[in-house]
């Protein structure tokens, strides 16, 4: 009986498709990006603007676990709404074969948004972070739990030398003390979902707050669905809010985004204007 994890299949099939990549579009290919020299947007600054609501929107199609969310909405439209509506960042998926997501489609939402942008995938090598620079990411994200500390040290300060910030996801305290590195990370982002029954908890959120230090902005994922949940981790030091499930399963992503920020200003007027 096989014990292999939808993680353990992800990484896998990773690790093929980067050497697939590789050679498909070699490194010095990427450099030719005109995004290589432009300066990346701190999402650390954005996150910690009291005149955005802190949310990261997520352009997401579909999961692992509940397969499509929403196939069909444009990511023009979709991401341009979610910055209007008052986003502070954008988080996109580039994974295909688990998240139906596309290189393109953070190309597409950098062309039409002058915001940070988190390349949402599971990096596991340098070539993938000089490829989120190349297709105009601002932030890269490395999973603790598929990565070992040393990992986490080399990739976050490759991807810190090409001005890219570095989201460290981290789902318990084990994690977080392993894998936290001060000269590889700028944000820490705690994400509430299981891995192994995927159940969603915020409290994990809450339970590890005072364990990340304050010279990192607390990201919470997975889970959000109402400005209360903001509100009430917001209350308990977190500045990041990534939601992309919250807005995908809605026919209309952007509009799902402009009702619950309109929600947010209602309750916290001193913190969204």
């Amino acid at each position: 009986m096989s014990t292999e994890t939808i993680l353990d299949k992800i990484i896998t099939h990773k690790r093929r498709e980067v050497a697939e990549r590789r050679e498909l579009v070699p490194t010095k290919l990427l450099e030719r990006s005109l995004y290589m020299d432009a300066q990346p947007l701190s999402l650390r600054r954005y996150l910690l603007r009291d005149d955005l609501s802190g949310i990261i929107a997520e352009f997401k199609r579909k999961s692992p676990s509940k397969g499509f969310i929403n196939q069909y909405a444009p990511v023009e439209r979709t991401t341009l709404g979610y910055m209007q509506a008052g986003a502070s960042a954008l988080s996109v998926l580039t994974d295909t074969e688990f998240f139906g997501g596309k290189t393109e489609d953070l190309t597409i939402a950098r062309r039409y948004n002058f915001c940070p942008i988190l390349r949402k995938d599971f990096v596991i090598d340098e070539y993938q972070i000089i490829e989120a620079k190349s297709m105009g990411a601002d932030v890269v994200l490395l999973i603790a739990a598929v990565l070992s500390a040393d990992e986490v040290a080399r990739l976050g300060k490759f991807a810190r030398s090409l001005g890219l910030e570095v989201l460290l996801e981290v789902h318990n305290a084990e994690e977080l003390t392993r894998t936290l590195h001060p000269d590889a990370v700028s944000l820490v982002g705690v994400n509430n979902r299981n891995l192994h029954d995927f159940s969603v908890s915020l409290e994990t959120s809450v339970a590890l707050a005072e364990q990340i230090p304050a010279e990192f902005v607390k990201v919470t994922e997975s889970g959000l669905t109402s400005a209360a949940d903001i509100s009430y981790l917001r209350g308990v030091g977190y500045r990041g809010f990534l939601m992309g499930e919250a807005f995908m399963r809605h026919s209309r992503p952007e509009k799902a985004c402009a009702a619950l920020i309109q929600e947010l200003r209602a309750t916290e007027p001193a913190i969204v204007l």
